[in-house]
């Protein structure tokens, strides 16, 4: 009964685990089904004749738009909505509220769509920003296992004052919707609005068709990628190393992986959402970043990053552990890259370095990483030194340079009179006082040299 109460709870166990781990690999996935916005300029400029005789823009844009909603029927992971802004006030009224959900999300509401979308009567101003506010509560908060796409519409630029760039960012950030689609119908003002957006100008009626088209299919588009990580030969050779795949527009982290190659040599394939314009970070020492990715929409891409690496291990005679700590940069940069323990081998991408090991007195080493080679830096063991200063006082250590200088190593512990100190070999100077004489003449000083491994005791006084 025990036996079979243990192998029940261990089932239970795995069970857990191995659903966890099914999350988390999830995570990395495009999401299966869509929910995509159109979010529809009704202001008054869509009145304005564009393309045929006695053609609006609207009237236009009520045919194709409707057109390819109908076409959207039969697509089962698909939900869709209708937000239309400066259709219901007049523009006299400078109504910058003036913006609707006249189609909420529903399954199968496309006729719907079509009725408010022929209901259009443009009138109004142009609320961009307060209408893209608006849409971020248009999406239902289960987002789970949905990606979330705005289709903005539109003929005219911010007329409101808002920032449309700012208030894009922040929603992306938050995850609301991936980055919009903006379709501008005769519209040049990408300066203006490509930061929110994809924008994309649709000089025609048969452009537009063709770029909303477009955005539709590119969002259902099934894209790959393979990272080919490249050595020094530039065969892609390198791996295990982690990458990361950065919205180029919200700096946040869409896809996190630790890269693989099969027995083959080959690396695995990596689905991504064509949708989003991408950095990539290569968690290599240090680090590479490819900022705006080329990726082409519906296929397979395959990305070749050079990564040369090379390893260094900081080893020290006689210490067989690793509690030897170097402090690692890249030459001529103050900021720390690494800190490195001894006997460890650490792979940093090529070029030169400096380091620095956190031993005492410090030890400085300028060096090289080469492709597929071990740079060893080997320190000699230290040495022991008693120090006997018979009263406590105040005091530092210095060590003798080739150049004849004394440089300063530490001060003296001021509460002990017997201390111990682990030094690497050299020539040291003890400069000393203790605390109750009155003038600094009473200084002392002890110069003594140590081989490595030995034991010395110092008498300041003797």
């Amino acid at each position: 009964m025990h036996i079979n109460r243990r192998l029940l709870l261990l089932s239970i166990v795995l069970f857990a685990a191995l659903t966890g781990f099914a999350q988390n690999k999830v995570q990395q996935k495009v999401p299966e089904k869509t929910r995509i916005l159109f979010l529809l300029d009704g202001s008054g400029s869509m009145l304005e004749n564009w393309g045929r005789p006695h053609q609006t823009k609207m009237s236009m844009a009520k045919i194709i738009l409707s057109g390819i909603v109908d076409s959207l029927k039969q697509n089962k992971n698909l939900e869709l909505a209708l937000r239309v802004y400066g259709h219901r006030s007049p523009k006299e009224q400078n109504n910058c509220k003036d913006t609707w959900l006249e189609a909420p999300f529903k399954v199968n509401n496309h006729q719907l769509i079509i009725d408010k979308i022929n209901e259009i009567k443009p009138k109004g101003v142009t609320p961009i920003t307060y209408s893209l506010e608006q849409a971020a509560l248009d999406f239902p908060a289960n987002s789970v296992g949905y990606r979330n796409i705005i289709i903005l519409i539109t003929d005219g630029i911010e007329s409101c004052g808002g920032d449309i760039c700012a208030t894009s960012r922040a929603l992306q950030s938050k995850g609301i919707f991936l980055r919009p689609y903006i379709i501008g119908l005769g519209l040049r003002a990408a300066e203006n609005l490509n930061c929110a957006g994809r924008f994309i100008n649709a000089d025609t009626p048969g452009k537009f068709h063709d770029v909303l088209n477009e955005a539709i299919e590119k969002s259902f588009s099934k894209t790959s990628v393979s990272i080919e990580l490249l050595d020094a030969q530039n065969q892609p050779k390198e791996s295990n190393v982690n990458i990361m795949f950065i919205n180029a527009t919200t700096n946040m982290t869409m896809y996190d992986f630790v890269h693989y190659r099969d027995p083959q040599g080959n690396p695995d394939t990596i689905q991504i959402d064509p949708v989003v314009d991408y950095d990539l970070i290569v968690s290599t020492v240090p680090p590479v970043m490819i900022r705006n990715v080329a990726i082409e929409t519906g296929k397979h891409n395959v990305i070749r990053i050079p990564v040369p690496q090379g390893n260094l291990r900081v080893e020290q005679e006689g210490r067989k552990n690793n509690d030897l700590q170097s402090i690692v940069r890249e030459k001529g940069q103050a900021a720390i890259l690494n800190v490195q323990r001894s006997n460890e081998v650490f792979r940093y991408i090529t070029g030169k370095y400096e380091v620095e090991t956190l031993t005492f007195p410090r030890r400085k080493f300028a060096i090289e990483i080469q492709a597929n080679k071990t740079q060893v830096i080997t320190l000699p063991s230290t040495a022991v030194v008693n120090v006997n200063t018979i009263s406590t006082g105040y005091g530092s250590l210095y060590e003798l340079k080739t150049d004849g200088t004394w440089e300063w190593v530490t001060h003296l512990n001021d509460l002990k009179a017997q201390f111990t100190l682990n030094l690497l070999p050299g020539t040291y100077k003890i400069v000393f006082r203790v605390k109750n004489t009155k003038g600094s003449k009473y200084s002392a000083f002890k110069i003594f040299q140590l081989k490595q491994g030995e034991t010395k005791t110092v008498r300041m006084f003797d």
